[in-house]
């Protein structure tokens, strides 16, 4: 029987099993860079401290400033795109001892934790530890690494009694924000140093975070300078196996340092410095123990020219070191400034544009299973940005558009134009709508790995690779009155030239390389709520309804049909609520349900996590956290073979301030 004539399965069947074999050495490869070697809006504009914002009505809360859409300060009730504010006493409430944790907070992200130290974060699905279609940003500084467009969760530590507010947008925020903004952006906003005088000093531990240490004093030094110092440290305890129930050897220990020092000399000028230096160990489940360390610089400047006018200068030095012995280790140097001007022409135009340049300095040391060819790379990013807000009736009707143009060595100049509208249907109601088009560009492994480290290869990057490409359409409707918030965001997404793995020379199924063979959709809604049921009674409840379908393109060679590059639940459905008893006690209680991941075969959880504090002075808190109530453990990421779970925790805290 001739090949032509073998049933469908059969001639497939190689096939079949190659890509399974390929995709699966790039997810190991993604896999152990993110897991065994493991704002650039006005990150100084803190609107409402954290004593203010508890108080607030929800109609209140509904005007807080935000500045991560258009890079300039508006109110979250009016704003033309889908986000959500996390704000301090959200975190304060919440438990939280991680930035990870925190943004579970965010209904409209998706947030599983792999394990003890690592986290699979992003929105509006294609989520993965890997995953590479989400820009985070921490006070101006795009947390990134070009190895595959992402982000090492571990190592993006914050004191979260520091932090203002994070804002989580869910949709393309390319126009302004360039490149891998594609299905989101997170940006996490610290507080002045002004805003945090005195001494702070919090500790406590138990079930996975065994034990964590926090201390912070900020002060004054002259007239219109104000500065803070800070120190932590935490140990955190391995993951189960899923089998057994023994532990996963994932245990790690970092501790974290900084300073931050502001300087407003008039009311026109205004600079500031902050940094960050870290150091960790990382248990590895066979081998030596992983090292990780870093730090960063971080100055700005902001003048004000007008009333109508002002502009801003960052720049700022980051610096990441992995080493898991015998596997993989990466030095990345990053080098990053951008201006910024915003300015109102006439009465209908309120113009932002800017430039920025990146300078990214990569060093692998490479492995006998995988490699980066080359090892050492030194490469530029040019980036340039205009969006015009275009008031049609005044405080009514208005229209946005603007647009990226970026220079990558990659693939050269990329445009990513959008198109906003904002309609105030009412003083409660407002209606908007967008067109988008984002990129996500190309990764160092998909033009560069290369397994095994020496020829011939069984799997090569893709000297072709080009960028993916998403089309997005974006209806929403936000209504506020009195004690009630509403916000519903639905969503078409098209997207093209999605990565996957290709015969080199067909027929033959060996080798493959990385390409743009794959396309889809994504559709849905996330729909918020927030309702103040008494002064000291507040709900908040969330629900996102999702579906992702993939497909090969006719060319492709690709038989996955995209299943390794989503994994995400249909749906999910999360319920807080924060109450504030007599004898100075408050109660907060959050519960998530989470739908199966079906390509991962992992099934749907539901979870339940809770808070007392008793605060028997105003400078005193002490705390008790349960933490995966429901069950004595569970799994919320990962195929079988590599799945860990998360147990049941109770921990205790105390925060002294002054």
């Amino acid at each position: 029987m001739t090949r032509a004539n073998l049933p469908v399965a059969t001639r497939f069947a190689p096939l079949r099993v190659g890509a399974f074999m390929a995709l699966s050495l790039v997810t190991v490869a993604t896999r152990v860079i993110a897991q065994q070697v493991d704002t650039l809006a006005q990150g100084s504009d803190s609107t409402s401290s954290p004593e203010l914002l508890k108080k607030l009505s929800v109609e209140e809360l509904m005007n807080v400033v935000v500045t991560s859409v258009s890079r300039r300060a508006e109110s979250l009730a009016h704003v033309a795109s889908a986000i959500q504010v996390i704000t301090q006493e959200d975190i304060r409430r919440s438990g939280a001892t991680s930035v990870p944790e925190a943004l579970r907070l965010a209904s409209n992200l998706q947030v599983a934790q792999v394990d003890s130290r690592e986290w699979a974060i992003s929105a509006r699905g294609f989520n993965g530890t890997t995953a590479n279609k989400l820009l985070v940003l921490i006070d101006g500084r795009t947390v990134y690494t070009p190895l595959f467009s992402g982000v090492f969760w571990d190592v993006q530590d914050v004191l979260l009694a520091d932090i203002d507010r994070i804002e989580v947008i869910s949709g393309p925020g390319a126009t302004l924000w360039g490149a891998n903004a594609v299905n989101g952006v997170i940006n996490v906003i610290t507080k002045s140093s002004k805003d945090t005088q005195g001494l702070l000093v919090s500790g406590g531990g138990g079930g996975a975070l065994s034990g964590f240490g926090n201390a912070r004093y900020a002060g004054t030094a002259g007239k219109g300078i104000s500065y803070r110092v800070y120190g932590k440290g935490f140990d955190r305890q391995a993951s189960v196996l899923p089998t057994t129930g023994l532990d996963a050897a994932d245990d790690w220990q970092m501790g974290q340092g900084g300073f931050r020092v502001e300087w407003e000399n008039s009311q026109e000028n205004r600079f500031s410095l902050q940094g960050d230096a870290y150091g960790g160990q990382m248990t590895m489940p066979a081998g030596s123990d992983a090292y990780l360390n870093g730090g960063n610089v971080v100055g700005r400047w902001a003048r004000t020219l007008s009333p109508t006018s002002d502009i801003r200068l960052r720049v700022y030095f980051d610096r990441t070191y992995r080493d898991n012995p015998g596997v993989f280790a990466e030095g990345l140097n990053t080098y990053d400034a951008e201006f910024q001007h915003r300015i109102l022409l006439g009465r209908r135009h309120n113009v932002v544009w800017g430039v920025s340049y990146r300078l990214m300095d990569d060093r692998v040391r490479n492995s006998g299973a995988l490699t980066f060819l080359p090892a050492n790379i030194a490469r530029s990013l040019f980036a340039g940005f205009v969006q015009d807000e275009i008031t049609l009736v005044p405080e009514r009707l208005s229209v946005a558009l603007g647009t990226k143009l970026e220079h990558n060595e990659y693939t050269g100049f990329e445009i990513q134009p959008s198109g906003r509208v904002n309609w105030r249907m009412s003083r409660s109601g407002t209606l908007w709508a967008a067109v988008s088009r984002a990129l996500r560009t190309p990764s160092r492994i998909d033009r560069e790995l290369f397994a095994p480290a020496n020829p011939p290869y069984f799997l090569a990057g893709g000297p072709d690779f080009h960028s993916e490409e998403l089309l997005a359409y974006e209806l929403g409707y936000r209504f506020q009155r009195r004690a009630l918030m509403m916000s519903l965001a639905t969503f078409y997404n098209r997207y093209d030239g999605l990565r996957s793995i290709e015969q080199a020379n067909p027929p033959a199924v060996f080798p493959v390389v990385i390409g743009n063979g794959a396309e889809g959709e994504s559709y849905g809604a996330e729909l918020t709520a927030e309702y103040k049921i008494a002064d000291a009674w507040r709900v908040r409840a969330g629900y996102t309804e999702m579906r992702i379908n993939l497909w090969a393109k006719p060319t492709s060679t690709d038989a996955s049909a995209g299943s390794n590059e989503s994994q995400s639940p249909d749906r999910q459905f999360s319920l807080n609520s924060s109450v504030d008893l007599p004898l100075d006690l408050r109660v907060d209680a959050g519960l998530r349900s989470v739908g199966e991941i079906a390509n991962q075969q992992l099934p749907g959880y539901t979870e339940l996590d809770a808070r007392l504090t008793w605060s028997p002075t105003d400078q005193l808190d002490l705390s008790l956290v349960g933490q995966n109530l429901l069950h004595r453990r569970h799994a919320e990421f990962g195929t079988l073979a590599a799945r860990r779970e998360i147990e049941r925790g109770l921990q205790g805290a105390v925060e002294w301030h002054f």
